[in-house]
């Protein structure tokens, strides 16, 4: 399993939940909206600062606008069944993360003994900021297991 700048919860436990223990940026905003129908999405005006704050401002606009939206209730659904149980884990944590704490990141992936790797200065868009990292931690995983 590959966590990327990501929520690992336990069984039992729900990522709402998880988040209170290293609260971040983005929770304390208020920039997480919500749609009538109970889809959330980051406001578009503090996207950038809060989700993509490595990236260049036009790519952080485009990927305001065009965020895919997250049903609410998938934040606070209990997970049953925690995949870094059973499975080895990767971490790669985004240093400096203001959509989930890098506290939190790091607290995780020291309780699933995961092989971590952390990008100092990276949003939560590392993906998109520092590709390289991201793939070198994704095939690092792969090898491992493919021994």
């Amino acid at each position: 399993m590959v966590y990327i700048a990501a929520h690992m919860p336990d069984s039992g436990e729900k990522e709402s939940e998880d988040g209170k223990r290293f609260p971040s940026d983005l929770a304390k905003s208020g920039a997480i909206k919500k749609t009538p129908d109970g889809f959330t999405y980051i406001d578009p005006a503090q996207f950038h600062e809060l989700f993509a704050a490595d990236l260049p401002a036009d790519k952080a606009a485009f990927m305001a606008h065009s965020q895919v939206l997250n049903l609410a209730d998938n934040f606070s659904a209990t997970i049953t069944t925690a995949a870094w149980r059973t499975k080895p884990s990767w971490m790669l944590v985004a240093g400096s993360d203001r959509t989930i704490n890098p506290d939190l990141e790091r607290w995780y992936a020291k309780r699933a003994d995961s092989h971590t790797v952390e990008v100092a200065g990276a949003s939560h868009s590392v993906y998109v900021s520092h590709p390289r990292e991201v793939a070198d931690v994704i095939e690092s995983a792969a090898r491992a297991v493919s021994k």
